[in-house]
């Protein structure tokens, strides 16, 4: 162990907007990332797994699209990021990451055997994905 002095960093922004259907989260998260890179359309990449849904707002302006499409694994979700990050994207807009989880579920269900124990068959790919988010060297938002 180390002891050294503090020393005031960037950080990058991990953000989760959560609302009901329609309410409004891409848009926001647009909004969100278009004054992180103060009005640079094209430092903005969306995962959209919302069958193009992303592209609704291009009046907005210019930014990036990825369309994933079933199945939603986080390994595919990692790959996504991959792309985005490798394309120096400033704001990475993962729109939903509820397709990954619902994934999960249903193969979770899908397991033979004991339950609480096939958890240990899910948890370490959710964890993976999350990890993935959190160390990121974009700004991250997920709805």
């Amino acid at each position: 162990m180390k002891l050294r002095i503090s020393e005031r960093k960037k950080a990058k922004i991990k953000m989760a907007l959560q609302a009901p259907s329609g309410a409004g989260k891409t848009m926001s998260a647009l909004l969100l990332a278009q004054g992180i890179v103060e009005n640079d359309f094209s430092k903005i990449a969306i995962i959209d797994t919302e069958s193009g849904s992303a592209d609704l707002y291009s009046h907005l302006g210019h930014y990036n699209v990825l369309s994933l499409t079933a199945p939603f694994t986080p390994e595919k979700y990692i790959e996504a990021i991959e792309v985005c990050e490798k394309a120096n994207m400033e704001v990475i807009i993962i729109d939903s990451i509820s397709h990954c989880w619902e994934m999960l579920l249903n193969f979770h269900s899908s397991l033979a055997g004991n339950s609480f124990t096939n958890w240990a068959k899910v948890t370490p790919r959710h964890k993976t994905f999350i990890d993935k988010i959190l160390n990121s060297n974009s700004h991250i938002i997920a709805t």
